[in-house]
């Protein structure tokens, strides 16, 4: 398309010059300049809009045709050639009002695509907005969230009709007592096109609140300070944060984080005095090693702010007295190598999650006084076959988040007569987690709850009685009958004899004896498990004869920590094979077949899809590439591109040759070849500060140029949002409706 609008403009060009100075360009000086300027401008455009029209009437619109500007990459005596390189701008370049000729191409390339993929679906526009519909519709409008306790305040958020974003609220002691709006997300996000609330903290004595706003979409908040009594906003606000703020117990200093402009790791802790201009803040920390984020907290127990450090591979802690905001930071044990921790405190003590010398974890604790690690005491011993995930401290109990056999589950010990329980869940495929719990003295525990077929639940658990109450269970409006569900749990093979499980759900009158369309997912990086979960997007899939499924391949830590140590860094590739052979065992067994199977995957999960879909094109009808990230040894080549540096623990650092030459082995956008791929969907944001939007831009590009045969190639890229898309509760299920009308239009299903 590019090339060719770009032989009719010259042309056009050479007939108004040979119409008006008999085939010599004219000067700049000419009398009759601004006629043959207006005549080329004119018949450009009306040229173009031809173009289009003929191209939407036939629903023939050619790909678009990106430049290529060749860039040479050298490293370890290898040189590739990367003829997209040039479309990656600043954020000053994104941002700039008046774009430099860079930034106009890469916009141009980039509303090129916007065109074809809005012009080549647009048989699908209807089906589109009925999913949208559809979707928006099971959501409960005017809904609330369950109000917790906190500090004598319940505190809930609500929602209003037609109104895009929550409501924070409280009320003083009871329910019954006179609601008090703290923050009206609607009225903050008034004028901007993104908004984001990134944290509320309210002081101890309950009378301000801090509270951080995005509007960009790179994750970049501002602190505001709020007299919830006289409702007053102060003018000093503190900008470039991570978005939330520790409370020392003077209710005046707060501790905050700040963000490294350039890498957007967060690096540096200041102390903050309401009402003061933030260039004055005082250091506290800085963290030095390009590896880590670090971030600040209050600790549950109000005694201590609390600085954290993590890496892939390392957790470190320092802490200071709430009481004593003044003072200095003392690390909490000596920084270690590949020890991953959490703490909590309680009384005079600190427990400990700790993975020393434990693979799946295990429960210790020590003298808040503390400075080193020889005063930690075992309190749960490590189990081969249970992944120890979380903890909850309770004055008379401990409640563990505990995954055994791929589930996850609770555990409830009470320290006063050492009962121990689990809490059965009945169905077998299922995901608990641990609620909001800012209550010392109590024994209700507050948990979630999902699978595949039950609607997120909320739970108070009695932790004595075992009594459960049922506090809300998500509404889905129009109705919902859970038993014309089923799900189930089956277990492929991979190549090397390792299971992995697939959790599936259907409609059960819809389920076919035979092959019918199937949409596999996962995401498989960073230890990162998806749990059995329930999702009201997915019923107009089902409800249309899909079959969806989820599998937890090596990467994840379904089996406990080893399965996350056999899918990364070098042996990232078993990821990969996972997928492939969990795809290869539903169409072995009956449930789909290559025309019927689709992929999904997004962020690091968008790795998996791009690897899969070089690896074994055939054997997918369509893939869902979502923000995804492609061009793996470029961007960890490069420290200067946001979040690297914290991710070599994950992939591989290519400055070592070993790991570049792997990592260059499955990197999708390297590994791009002449080839018959499956139909394809892309997206990107281009204010991304994860997954950076010239990744996806530059990768279809490049498939492009190697693409064989007539399947469809889209990318959609959303101008205003970032790696999570749009903001707002309804806008961003836009994204959704287009790509399970992109799917179901492959399918041939289309009412």
């Amino acid at each position: 398309m590019t090339n060719y609008f770009s032989g009719v403009a010259q042309l056009v060009e050479q007939v108004a010059v040979n119409h008006f100075v008999g085939g010599s360009s004219p000067s700049s000086g000419a009398a009759f300049l601004p006629d043959y300027q207006i005549y080329i401008h004119h018949m450009k455009h009306y040229i173009f809009l031809i173009v289009l029209t003929m191209n939407a009437c036939t629903k023939n619109l050619l790909p678009p045709d990106a430049p290529k500007k060749p860039k040479e990459l050298t490293l370890h005596g290898e040189t590739r050639v990367d003829d997209y390189y040039w479309m990656r701008l600043t954020d000053e370049q994104k941002l700039a009002r008046n774009p430099d000729k860079q930034t106009t191409d890469v916009l141009a390339y980039i509303n090129e695509e916007r065109q074809y993929i809005k012009t080549s679906l647009a048989h699908t526009e209807g089906l589109q907005e009925k999913i949208f519909n559809e979707i928006v519709g099971r959501i409960k409008k005017d809904d609330s969230t369950v109000p917790y306790l906190d500090n004598g305040y319940y505190y809930y958020r609500r929602f209003e009709s037609k109104k895009e974003y929550a409501i924070h609220c409280r009320k003083k002691g009871s329910l019954e007592t006179a609601e008090e709006i703290l923050l009206d997300e609607n009225e903050l996000a008034e004028g901007h096109d993104y908004f984001a609330l990134g944290d509320y903290n309210v002081s101890p004595d309950n009378q301000w609140l801090a509270y951080s706003v995005d509007t960009l979409s790179r994750r970049f908040y501002t602190v505001f300070f709020k007299n919830l009594a006289t409702g007053e906003v102060l003018a000093k606000a503190v900008p470039n944060t991570t978005g939330s703020v520790a409370w020392a117990n003077d209710n005046k200093t707060v501790f905050y984080t700040s963000k490294n402009k350039v890498t957007l790791l967060s690096e540096k802790i200041y102390r903050h005095k309401m009402g003061t201009d933030y260039a004055n803040d005082e250091l506290v920390y800085i963290e030095d090693d390009e590896t880590f984020y670090t971030g600040v907290y209050r600790s549950k127990s109000g005694k201590y702010i609390i600085i954290w450090n993590s890496s892939t591979l390392v957790s470190d802690y320092h802490i200071l007295s709430a009481d004593d905001p003044g003072g200095e930071f003392r690390n909490f044990t000596p920084r270690g190598t590949e020890h991953e921790y959490s703490i909590e405190h309680f009384g005079d003590h600190f427990y400990i999650l700790t993975n020393w010398q434990a693979l799946n974890s295990r429960l210790m604790k020590t003298p808040d006084t503390a400075t080193d690690m020889s005063n930690w005491k075992e309190v749960i011993s490590h189990r081969d076959d249970v992944h120890l995930l979380g903890m909850e401290i309770f004055s008379e109990h401990i409640v563990l988040n505990e995954r055994r056999d791929g589930l996850r589950g609770l555990r409830v010990i009470n320290l006063k007569n050492g009962r121990d329980q689990y809490i059965d869940f009945k169905e077998k495929t299922h995901a608990a987690y641990i609620g909001i719990n800012e209550e010392f003295n109590t024994n209700i525990l507050r948990y979630s709850y999902n699978s595949m077929m039950t609607p997120e639940s909320i739970i108070d658990y009695n932790m004595d009685t075992e009594e459960r109450t049922l506090l809300k269970q998500r509404e889905v409006v129009g109705g919902y009958d859970q038993n014309a569900y089923q799900d189930e749990t089956r277990y492929a093979t991979s190549k090397d004899g390792q299971r992995i499980p697939i959790y599936l759900v259907y409609r059960k009158d819809l389920k076919k004896d035979g092959a019918q369309p199937l949409l596999l997912y996962s995401y498989g990086s960073y230890g990162s498990t998806e749990d059995p979960y329930f999702s009201i997007v997915r019923l107009s899939l089902l409800d249309r004869g899909f079959i969806y499924a989820i599998t937890n391949i090596r990467g994840s830590q379904i089996f406990g920590r080893q399965s996350y140590e056999d899918g990364k860094m070098l042996n990232k590739k078993n990821t990969f094979y996972d997928f492939i052979d969990a795809g290869k065992y539903l169409v072995e067994q009956g449930y789909t077949d290559p025309g019927q199977l689709f992929c999904e995957g997004g962020s690091a999960g968008g790795l998996l899809i791009g690897a899969v879909v070089n690896m074994a094109p055939e054997l997918w009808k369509g893939a869902l590439a979502e923000v995804p990230f492609v061009d793996v040894v470029t961007t960890m080549e490069d420290a200067t591109i946001p979040l690297t540096s914290n991710e070599w623990d994950e992939w591989g650092d290519p400055r070592e040759e070993k790991e570049y030459r792997y990592m260059l082995s499955y990197s999708p956008y390297d590994q791009i070849q002449d080839n018959e791929y499956p139909n394809m969907l892309v997206t990107a944001g281009y204010f991304d500060s994860q997954v950076q939007y010239w990744e996806p831009l530059k990768y279809m590009a490049k498939l492009r140029d190697h693409w064989l045969g007539s399947n469809k190639l889209y990318l959609h890229i959303n101008m205003e949002a970032g790696h999570g898309g749009k903001s707002g509760r309804f806008r961003r299920y836009r994204e959704y409706a287009l790509e399970l009308a992109f799917m179901l239009d492959l399918a041939g299903i289309t009412r």
